[in-house]
Formats: C-alpha cells, sequence, structure tokens
C-alpha cells in the first residue's frame, strides 16, 4: 500500500514592530497580506493558517477595513484559522509568566471580537522556545504551537518522525507542536509549488521507513512565492494556489485543529531552548552581548516591580501593565533592524515611560536616589528618580547611562552603541596637551575607571571618588570627586581634580554628552551658543568653538535643553549613524587645565530642561 497523500499545513505569519512608519505597513500589506488573502479567498477548497500581530492588525483596521470582512468570512466557512499569539509579537522566554498570559489573551479578544470566534493555536515569535512556555499556552486556552523542523530534530527527534506532531508538556501540562519546515518553504521563492511537492511525494514513497499507515504533515510558512520582477505578487500568488489545486492527487491541505481532532497518538518530545535561528542565536545571550537590548530588558523588568507593587487602582495598573507590552517586541531582542532603527527602540522606551508614570504613586513628588543592579550585571547602579527626570550612573566612569525626561516620555541617552558598548553621558578622559592622532598613548580613559561611590543625600546628592592606585599610569596623580544633584527638571554634575603627585601637571580634561532627538537636521534639533546677554547664535556640527552655555531644541518634542558650565569650554558637536541610521548627537567638551602640586580645579554643569 502505498502511502496517502501529504497533509499539507498552508501558512502565513506577518509583524511590523511598534514604531516603524506608515509606509513600511502599507508595504508589507499591498505586497505581503493582501495578495495571499484575496487569492486564497478564490480558492475555497485551500485551506490555511494566518497569523498577523496585534500590531499590524490594529493598523490594517484602520487603513484597509474591508480585509477584516474577507478574513471574517473564510473564518465563518472553515477554510481559515487565525492564530493567536502576543499581541506586541514579544520575546516570549524573556518576559514575565502574567505578561505572556496578558499579551495572548490580548490577542486572542481582539480575534474573538473581530472573526466571532475563539483561536486555539498560538504563534510564537522567533520560534523562540524554552520549555516552561507549555505552561503560559495551556493557561491561555492554546492547544498548539509550531516550531521549526531543525527543533524538532534538536530534541532527539529521528528524520523520519518530523512529519508529524508532538506532544510537549511542564507541569502536567501539554501541549501540541507541528514542525513546520523551513527550507522548504524558502524554496518556495526559487521553484514552483508542484516541482517541489512532486519531488517531495516521490522522496517520502521510496522512505521504506516510513510506516504506510500514517499521513505526512508537512507545515509551510513561505515568505513570498516564485516570482518575476515583471509580475505582480497577485499573479504569483494566483498561480501558487492553482498549483495546489491541480495538485490534489499528492498534496491535500488541512488545518492543525482538524488533524489534532483526527488524532491517533502523537509521540512525545521536550524541546531543548532553541529557535527558529540555525546559528545558535539564543535571546538571553544576545542580552549579554548587546548593551541595547539588555538595558530595555532591564528596563522591562524594573517597571514589572513598579507595576506589580501598585495597590488599590486596578484599571491604572493594568493600563500600566498594557503600556509595558509594547516595549516586548522580539525585534529588540534580535539582530536585526531594531537596533539600528532607533524609531522602534524609542516606541518601546515612550511606552515603558508611560508605563513607569502609571505605576508610580501620585503623592509622591519628593526626589529619591536608589541603589539597585538595574543591569544585572552584580554591580549596584545609582538611580536618581524626581517628578520629571530619571537619571541613571554606573560606576564605571560614574557615567550617566539613562537621561529621561517624563513629561515626554523620552529617554535621551537611547543613542544606539559603540563599538556594542552602550554610550554615556559625562564620560570622563585626561589628555595629553598636544594633539595626537593616537590619543590612547598617553591618556587616561576614566570612563573605563570604577569610581567608588561615597554619600548619598535624600535631597538627591550624590557622589562618586576615583583614586588611581596604578602609579605608572598615565596622570595617576590626578584624583577625582564627582557629584550629580538633581532638582525637578534640572541635573548638577560637579567635578573636582586634585593634583596629588609631587609636580605640575598640565592636561586636557574632556567629557563626553550624548544626546539622542528625532533625527539629526534642523526640522529635529537645533543648537544655540550663548551668550551672558542671552544672545542666542546658530551653531553646527563639525565646528569647534569656546563657550560656557549651549542650548538645544528639540523640535520633535517642544523641550529646550540648557548646558550651563561655570567654567568656559571648548564644545565639537558631531552625529552618530549606523547604517545611515541616525544614532546620537556627541558633544565634546574640553577644558586646558594646569594644576601645581595639591592643586584643586572645579568646575560645575548644570543640564536644564523645560517645554
Amino acid at each position: 500500500m502505498s502511502i496517502k497523500k501529504v497533509k499539507l499545513i498552508l501558512g502565513t505569519h506577518a509583524h511590523i514592530p511598534l514604531g516603524s512608519k506608515d509606509s513600511e505597513f502599507e508595504n508589507i500589506y499591498e505586497n505581503k497580506m493582501r495578495p495571499f488573502v484575496t487569492n486564497l479567498y478564490r480558492y475555497s477548497n485551500i485551506q490555511a493558517v494566518l497569523h498577523y500581530s496585534g500590531v499590524l492588525l490594529y493598523w490594517v483596521e484602520r487603513n484597509h477595513p474591508e480585509f477584516f470582512m474577507l478574513i471574517e468570512d473564510m473564518v465563518s466557512k472553515k477554510q481559515v484559522e487565525i492564530l493567536s499569539g502576543g499581541f506586541y509579537e514579544p520575546m516570549f522566554p524573556l518576559i514575565p509568566l502574567q505578561d505572556r498570559i496578558g499579551q495572548i489573551e490580548l490577542l486572542t479578544t481582539y480575534l474573538r471580537k473581530h472573526f466571532r470566534k475563539r483561536p486555539s493555536g498560538c504563534w510564537i515569535p522567533l520560534m523562540a522556545w524554552e520549555q516552561n512556555l507549555v505552561t503560559s499556552l495551556a493557561a491561555s486556552d492554546m492547544c498548539y504551537s509550531f516550531l521549526s523542523k531543525n527543533q524538532f530534530l534538536e530534541a532527539g527527534i529521528s528524520n523520519d518522525d518530523v512529519f508529524y506532531p508532538c506532544i510537549s508538556e511542564d507541569q502536567g501540562k501539554l501541549i501540541n507542536i507541528f514542525p513546520v519546515d523551513i527550507s522548504l518553504g524558502r524554496d518556495l521563492e526559487n521553484k514552483s509549488f508542484s516541482h517541489i511537492f512532486t519531488k517531495f511525494t516521490e522522496n517520502i514513497n521510496e522512505n521504506k521507513n516510513l510506516l504506510n499507515d500514517e499521513e505526512i504533515i508537512i507545515s509551510i510558512f513561505p515568505e513570498k512565492t516564485l516570482c518575476s520582477k515583471e509580475e505582480a505578487p497577485d499573479t504569483a500568488w494566483n498561480r501558487f494556489f492553482e498549483e495546489i489545486t491541480l495538485s490534489d492527487n499528492i498534496v491535500e491541505t488541512a488545518t492543525p485543529l482538524k488533524i489534532i481532532k483526527e488524532k491517533k497518538k502523537f509521540k512525545k518530545a521536550a524541546f531543548p531552548n532553541s529557535t527558529i535561528f540555525s546559528n545558535g542565536y539564543s535571546p538571553r545571550r544576545y542580552l549579554i552581548e548587546q548593551s541595547n537590548a539588555n538595558d530595555i530588558y532591564s528596563k522591562m523588568i524594573f517597571i514589572n516591580v513598579l507595576i506589580n507593587q501598585l495597590k488599590g487602582d486596578k484599571s491604572r495598573k493594568q493600563n500600566a501593565r498594557e503600556e509595558l507590552w509594547k516595549a516586548q517586541d522580539s525585534s529588540l531582542f534580535t539582530p536585526g533592524a531594531a537596533q539600528v532603527n532607533h524609531e522602534i527602540r524609542k516606541a518601546a522606551y515612550s511606552s515603558l515611560l508611560q508605563a513607569e508614570m502609571l505605576s508610580r504613586e501620585r503623592e509622591k513628588t519628593a526626589v529619591s536616589v536608589i541603589t539597585h543592579d538595574f543591569d544585572f550585571d552584580g554591580e549596584n547602579e545609582c538611580l536618581f528618580q524626581d517628578v520629571r527626570i530619571n537619571c541613571y550612573v554606573q560606576l564605571k566612569g560614574a557615567s550617566v547611562f539613562e537621561l529621561d525626561y517624563l513629561p515626554k516620555a523620552w529617554n535621551y541617552l537611547d543613542c544606539g552603541l559603540e563599538d556594542s558598548k552602550r554610550r554615556t553621558s559625562f564620560t570622563d578622559k585626561i589628555l595629553p596637551v598636544q594633539s595626537s592622532k593616537n590619543h590612547e598613548k598617553g591618556s587616561r580613559f576614566i570612563c573605563n575607571e570604577k569610581f567608588e561611590s561615597l554619600t548619598q543625600s535624600k535631597k538627591g546628592t550624590s557622589c562618586f571618588r576615583l583614586q588611581n592606585t596604578d602609579s605608572a599610569a598615565a596622570y595617576s596623580g590626578i584624583d577625582i570627586v564627582k557629584c550629580y544633584t538633581i532638582k525637578k527638571d534640572t541635573i548638577q554634575v560637579s567635578y573636582s581634580l586634585k593634583n596629588t603627585a609631587g609636580e605640575k601637571m598640565d592636561f586636557i580634561f574632556s567629557t563626553d554628552l550624548f544626546f539622542s532627538f528625532e533625527g539629526e537636521n534642523d526640522e529635529h534639533v537645533r543648537f544655540y551658543l550663548s551668550d551672558e546677554n542671552g544672545k542666542d547664535t546658530p551653531f553646527g556640527c563639525n565646528i569647534k568653538k569656546n563657550t560656557s552655555i549651549l542650548k538645544m531644541l528639540d523640535v520633535k518634542n517642544e523641550v529646550q535643553i540648557l548646558l550651563n558650565s561655570i567654567n568656559i569650554f571648548s564644545l565639537l558637536l558631531s552625529q552618530k549613524l549606523e547604517n545611515d541610521h541616525y544614532q546620537a548627537t556627541k558633544m565634546e567638551v574640553s577644558f586646558a587645565i594646569a594644576l601645581d602640586p595639591q592643586q584643586t580645579w572645579t568646575n560645575e554643569f548644570s543640564l536644564k530642561f523645560s517645554h
């Protein structure tokens, strides 16, 4: 007896991260969503599985409501199954259990409301799997999901058994997992459906190890189908569905729920921590390697604790949690566009800060200073929090790594990466007076040295001290005390540099400040040098000038930032780009200093925000 024809689970998936431009949503709709669904609608004999993130569906609902009518009709005819998942396409392994269930229920409710059917299956972004996800999915009333064929092989399942779903268990809860053939889906981009599946069924029939009475089940989620440059996506997808129809002697489409209901018995499997990527990518390891991702993750965990502590106001607590969910997009924790596209990161931080403001006790207005291991590196950071400003300081360099202006929910230190390290402000170094192309020789990079926390005041002041114990190092005789003070809308940073050596020292003391605006042009931000009489002079990048007052106008947020210094400094502005994407504006602030033995130099910066 020959093997029965292949049962094909045909699926499609699409997502656009929150914060993306409208043109990106329109592009994915016109070139992927609409061509697939409208052509599938013409072939009522073909069943399929659809998954679109809540972010994408919400945009489509407002811009192409007719699309929902097609899906609702196909759902009512049982031609398609809609998959649930996290509304904001989250990285499931990295978010708390409560958020996993909450995000799934939010999308499930949305789908049930619009398509009159509660979904039974769940999409896992990037197929990022940890075994405890079974409990989360089961608690959300999901009965099936998908992982890649490679993940099945990593679970110890043989090549001959990767054509069947498995049952996976955690804490006594069960979920059905279907294998997805990623490579077969990619082949459809370059070869016709009939060619691929004719060859596939021939190979299946030649495999003597497969039992004759078992159906072969294949799941594919093709990103696109074979299409020439001259063809429209509609033409290509119409041909694709026509070929499936003409291949009905070897292929029969089916939905996962139907297969589960008809099942005999599926094997049991426990899947290792893994993702769709075959290069060993791990979202948890990615947090260790990429400061951008880890900073957003750290903020997410911090806000989650604040929300859990909120008592009495259930509505405000739920609103805060839903804002938090917006910042859990899987693209933020994955190599790719979100790491260089600062609009996506800015949207995440905006949601995190909105959640933080909702979770704060409204009667609390006084500044607070918290010592807390914010970024999970084993060392405490100093977190200044006031009504309008958050200022987070790390011991390394006693520099600022997060600077939030809460009235506009904007993190001015979401500045992208520099050599995979976070960019910080008030990042200091001591340079020789004689300029050199190689500043590393004979320079002291204070930004890489660990300060000692000295004092903390309840009034919002913390001081840090650095004493260089390496007498052979450059400028080792310079001891530094650095203090931060927060007052409502102003940050004050004071420096005290003392020459403890037995000889006079001449050097350049330099500190870098980074600010991230919406963009680099005048339509996004403008810079002015101000004199003592209040006269403003426009100032641009790559020009070096002496001043004591710099005014920045954040056009997007309608915020003015005033940098003031007691001593006159030399200023140089430059833009930082990554893959042609704006990341931040760098301000190099320098002072020429000469100190006799035991002499001390002091300065104070003030950074004032207003809108």
